[in-house]
């Protein structure tokens, strides 16, 4: 593994797109086929809300696999729990498309999810192999910018297959994907850490492991607080297809195209994020964009409330809260790892766990409130933001004096 100081600028940026795309599989993977929610209701007799809790039901494999993929990183190094696991996904992502019902749709979702987040948890992980802690915010704000760019492209992508082909063929679109991801991954993508035989993979030992994480102060507190407030793009994702859909009777082209510009928001504060950690501290960051994120639920939900939104007034709300999570969540996943050297494939896994298990349940809140349009997803915003910063204020003052690692984390440019 060549040190970060022996790369070039070239070769670090080649080396974080590649960690970008392995990120890319569970937003492809949830992003792509939302356009086709009308048509999977309809060719499976249910309701849109109803098919939005496939996207729960993935977030919840996603959260269980980091468990399962954390220890393994760790034990047998990143590159062949990465073959494995992107091999099975490929297979699974196959039989998505041919899903008989809703309930089978549930199920290999959930699996599907299982074996592809092994991309996300080995490409935080492999943020620390490469890259020393004070670079670790800035470095993946530009793993977010490559995830920002999936809003861009898989809805538009997603609208025309489903289109062209049906909404099965998204699924195979989905497949042929990750198969030229895992071709990346085999041909130009480092080995990383080296695998460690000191790392246990009985249950005692893993438990063990979990557990001094989970009781690291400052991994508890940050971790929390960056959940609450990143569960806001959860519920976002999980409840656009109802609110514009549903709601305001866009058609699905439109949805991808809005679906679309509000991602903007997330990638413009993830590259911001970029120049302001060179100024300020993680800690100042996280705090300011949780304020902001906050005031601007509250006033969404008040909008809602009273029929005072619509389209316009809609998109500008959820165009704020989508980039000020955007904005915060690099920041304090950053100072929640600081602690961690040996056990860092398990740390990043068990913060994945909590941030997908949290989001997941949340969002799963928008397909069993029988509301339509705005009002489940702006009132779940509202409680996931400001539980977040009151985790923040609150958690930080109890326990600060237990920090193990400065929270100032300072990031700077890749040199």
């Amino acid at each position: 593994m060549i040190p970060a100081s022996n790369r070039t600028k070239s070769q670090n940026f080649f080396l974080i797109v590649i960690l970008g795309l392995l990120d890319t599989i569970g937003p492809f993977s949830i992003d792509m086929y939302l356009p086709a929610f009308p048509n999977i209701a309809a060719d499976m007799h249910t309701t849109i809300q109803n098919v939005s809790l496939s996207v729960s039901t993935y977030f919840l494999g996603f959260a269980a696999g980091q468990i399962l993929y954390g220890p393994l990183l760790d034990r047998f190094g990143r590159k062949m729990p990465l073959y494995i696991g992107l091999c099975a996904y490929i297979i699974i992502t196959i039989l998505c498309s041919f899903s008989s019902s809703i309930n089978v749709l549930f199920i290999l979702r959930a699996v599907q999810a299982l074996t592809g987040c092994v991309g996300a948890v080995a490409a935080i992980a492999m943020v620390r192999d490469f890259f020393p802690p004070d670079k670790s915010a800035s470095i993946i704000s530009f793993l977010i910018l490559v995830i920002g760019l999936s809003p861009l492209l898989a809805p538009s992508v997603g609208s025309l297959v489903a289109d062209a082909f049906g909404w099965r063929y998204v699924f195979i679109t989905l497949a042929v994907v990750a198969l030229i991801v895992l071709l990346l991954v085999i041909f130009f993508l480092p080995e990383g850490k080296k695998p460690d035989k000191s790392i246990s993979l009985k249950p005692a030992p893993i438990i063990a492991t979990f557990k001094s994480i989970l009781f690291e102060p400052q991994f508890y507190i940050f971790t929390v607080a960056g959940t609450f407030c990143f569960s806001g793009l959860f519920v976002y994702v999980a409840g656009s297809p109802a609110i514009f859909m549903d709601g305001f009777k866009v058609s699905a082209k439109m949805y991808g195209g809005i679906f679309a510009l509000l991602s903007i928001g997330l990638i413009g504060c993830t590259q911001l994020n970029h120049f302001l950690t060179r100024k300020y501290s993680s800690e100042n960051i996280f705090k300011v964009s949780a304020i902001i994120q906050t005031i601007a639920a509250v006033l969404f939900f008040i909008g809602v409330l009273n029929d005072w939104c619509g389209l316009p007034s809609t998109m500008v709300f959820l165009f704020i809260i989508v980039s000020a999570a955007g904005l915060g969540y690099p920041n304090a996943a950053a100072i929640a790892l600081a602690p961690f050297e040996k056990n860092i494939g398990s740390a990043s896994a068990l913060l994945g766990f909590i941030q997908l298990g949290i989001g997941g349940l949340i969002s799963s809140a928008v397909g069993f409130v029988k509301i339509k349009g705005s009002f489940p997803t702006s009132l779940i915003i509202l409680i996931t933001s400001a539980l977040g910063l009151g985790i923040f204020l609150v958690g930080k003052r109890y326990a600060l004096k237990y920090l193990t690692t400065p929270v100032a984390v300072n990031s700077e440019a890749i040199h």
